[in-house]
């Protein structure tokens, strides 16, 4: 052979000796290498089902069966158009003692699973013992955290009690609740009234300032709604959320539009009242202090909606988020009644001046029940103005709508998204979905302090731990599998 003669590549050695084009699959660390060393690299965003979780894979081969898919479909399809069917109306208000379910004078009510006073974190403990002064239950707050701890007060979840309850969610006998009726169905849901913003009682805040709000929303503006509403009759909040976000609302924590709707559907019973005129002012004026009157109100149209689906038989559709500090859980269809819990969760997002993340308190509330309807965080590309709320970018807000897509099973016709072609509300998550994609629901929420006595110190987006949907895959394949064998 001559010396000028080079010797013939190996397919390997010519491979490596060219420049490489990489298509790289969902990991991060080898697409960071690549481009070190100046590859031209196609990263694929993928994750095994599951997460690589072997308990959530097998969960989900046992609901992927051929046989026992198609009857989960079918189900979820039921479940989902009870969803979309239903037609929550604002039929009255009234005093939790009076109308919520099992509501006694020591019953508090309060977000997400169950929790003992123990568990309970700084802000609802804040908001326990502020409810537990203000039902004359306890001289001051010291008094009101041995009550608290005495065994004499019986804490129940609000998803318990046919109820909802922004963050801390606290409920007790003298606060005035809405009650809203699903026509389609008829079931009904409640929730208390909206304390507004910043330092309250669902935040955790419990000076006197808080129960003196409390005290004229007891006196004063809870019966003044009620008789407000039995003099113009019911109220079509299904529609009036549609408008809401046609109008620019996300109507979890934007709520500029829905507060206007809702309240010029009010106005002419409480201006038609038996109240004075200061007191009508005084309501006015309360109502004008904050965008978010209508916040809690849009929380019941979804849980009176998402109640509608309980009960079908091998439905994976889930039907409540729920955050109480501690623990983050979710429930579905096909299993009325169970928890599926996880760790909560930290909330991202800009804080109040004065705040830093260390702040802040572990993700709570039952507001999540909004995104489990479609909307909040579901549908930010409706609102993307609430980036300057909760963070991100007008992008991100987009991609969220389309995301949600991805794990859910419908578009509500009935509530749309102008900015997506009126593309409806992504509808039903469905528990196989989520394990399948490892896309978990974005949530975008308020963010309290740590600490009782503070309130609100900022607003960001959060998600649910994994852990609650491969507890509840779980429970469905030993449930659903066993069933069909």
């Amino acid at each position: 052979m001559s010396t000028s003669q080079q010797p013939e590549l190996t397919p390997a050695a010519a491979l490596f000796g060219s420049d490489l084009s990489v298509v790289n699959v969902g990991l991060a660390m080898f697409d960071a290498d690549l481009k070190a060393q100046h590859a031209q690299v196609s990263t694929l965003d993928w994750t095994p089902p599951g997460g690589g979780n072997p308990e959530a894979a097998r969960a989900l081969d046992v609901l992927d069966e051929p046989g026992l898919a198609a009857t989960i479909e079918a189900a979820n399809a039921e479940a989902v158009e009870r969803i979309m069917a239903a037609r929550p109306m604002l039929i009255g208000f009234g005093r939790a003692l009076d109308v919520v379910p099992g509501m006694t004078a020591t019953t508090i009510l309060h977000s997400g699973p169950p929790i003992t006073w123990d568990r309970m974190n700084g802000p609802m403990k804040g908001a326990v013992t502020g409810a537990l002064v203000f039902e004359g239950l306890a001289k001051d707050l010291d008094e009101a955290a041995e009550v608290a701890a005495s065994g004499r007060i019986t804490f129940k979840p609000c998803h318990e009690a046919d109820s909802v309850g922004s963050m801390a969610g606290v409920t007790s006998a003298s606060m005035y609740v809405h009650i809203v009726r699903n026509e389609t169905h008829g079931n009904i849901a409640y929730t208390n009234l909206s304390e507004q913003m910043a330092k309250i009682l669902r935040m955790g805040a419990n000076d006197q300032s808080v129960v003196d709000r409390l005290i004229w929303m007891r006196d004063v503006f809870g019966p003044m709604l009620k008789e407000a509403v039995e003099l113009t009759g019911p109220v079509d909040l299904r529609l009036l959320l549609s408008q809401a976000i046609h109008m620019g609302d996300e109507c979890h924590n934007r709520n500029g539009a829905g507060t206007l709707l809702l309240f010029q559907a009010l106005a002419p019973g409480l201006l038609q009242s038996s109240f004075t005129t200061e007191q009508k002012k005084e309501v006015f004026d309360f109502v004008a202090s904050s965008d978010y009157f209508s916040g809690p109100t849009w929380m019941a149209v979804a849980k009176a909606a998402l109640d509608a689906a309980n009960g079908v038989e091998n439905s994976t559709i889930v039907t409540t988020m729920a955050r109480n500090g501690v623990e983050f859980g979710i429930r579905v269809a096909g299993l009325p009644g169970q928890w599926f819990t996880g760790p909560a969760q930290q909330v991202v997002g800009p804080m109040f001046a004065g705040y830093k993340p260390e702040d802040s308190g572990l993700d709570i509330g039952d507001s999540a029940i909004t995104e489990t309807y479609g909307f909040g965080g579901f549908a930010m590309s409706a609102a993307p103005a609430i980036v300057a709320l909760v963070g991100g970018t007008v992008a991100e807000a987009m991609g969220y709508t389309r995301d949600m897509g991805e794990i859910t099973t419908a578009q509500n016709p009935n509530v749309t998204i102008p900015a997506l072609d009126f593309q409806g509300l992504p509808t039903g998550i469905d528990v196989r979905k989520v394990i399948d994609t490892g896309i978990l629901p974005v949530i975008n929420t308020a963010i309290a302090h740590k600490e009782a006595g503070i309130g609100m110190i900022g607003a960001g987006i959060t998600h649910p731990p994994a852990e609650a949907f491969t507890k509840a895959a779980t429970a469905l394949a030993d449930a659903f599998g066993g069933s069909s064998s």
